[in-house]
């Protein structure tokens, strides 16, 4: 596989998720699972920080008023509810760890939801650049991942998910989603077993 028609596509690389503080940062179950995803996914951005992969960031920010989850259910009823990604505030911004690799990220402005492509200028993007292969690395495994790499697979891009670089609510649903789910349009991976070369 070519990096240079190859994408990671990061998802709510943001404090309210990896934070010590975050206001999301419960939602995931597992204990110490947000802190490795996080690892992993600093490990793998210094390695491909000098190839030609492209790297997307797609993060949720919100406006105060939260008028873009007029009637919202679940996790994001929860995220309305708890006031997480709100515009300008210290949640919403991209976790520290993941700032070195800034220059190296376009990021999006526009989700409001799971999915990466609505509201956002991520396909014309991709296509723009000659994309065929997406990665797909942050949380929530069984939304913004699952949502997105569907979303990816309907238009045409070979996904892959990020074992190491993603993280679903429990263990238990980490492994259903990575055995069951995503191998029916796409490949799991695992980026510290990847070999990149510069």
């Amino acid at each position: 596989m070519s990096l240079k028609d190859t994408a990671l596509i990061m998802v709510g690389y943001q404090n309210d998720y990896f934070a010590t503080d975050g206001i999301l940062r419960g939602v995931v179950e597992e204990p110490g699972r947000v802190d490795s995803v996080l690892a992993a996914t600093v490990d793998l951005l210094a390695r491909l920080r000098d190839t030609e992969i492209t790297i997307v960031s797609t993060p949720i920010v919100l406006k105060p008023d939260y008028r873009a989850l007029a009637s919202p259910v679940g996790i994001l009823n929860a995220i309305k509810e708890s006031g997480a990604f709100a515009i300008g505030s210290k949640g919403a911004q991209v976790v520290p760890a993941i700032k070195p690799f800034e220059d190296r990220i376009i990021t999006l402005s526009g989700k409001i939801g799971f999915n990466g492509f609505v509201n956002t200028e991520l396909d014309e993007i991709l296509k723009r650049r000659g994309i065929k292969n997406v990665w797909l690395a942050g949380m929530v495994t069984s939304l913004c991942i699952d949502s997105t790499g569907r979303a990816a697979y309907e238009r045409g891009y070979n996904v892959s998910v990020l074992k190491d670089c993603t993280s679903a609510r429990t263990a238990v649903e980490q492994d259903f989603f990575c055995t069951t789910v995503f191998p029916l349009y796409g490949s799991v991976i695992v980026g510290s077993d990847l070999k990149i070369a510069a």
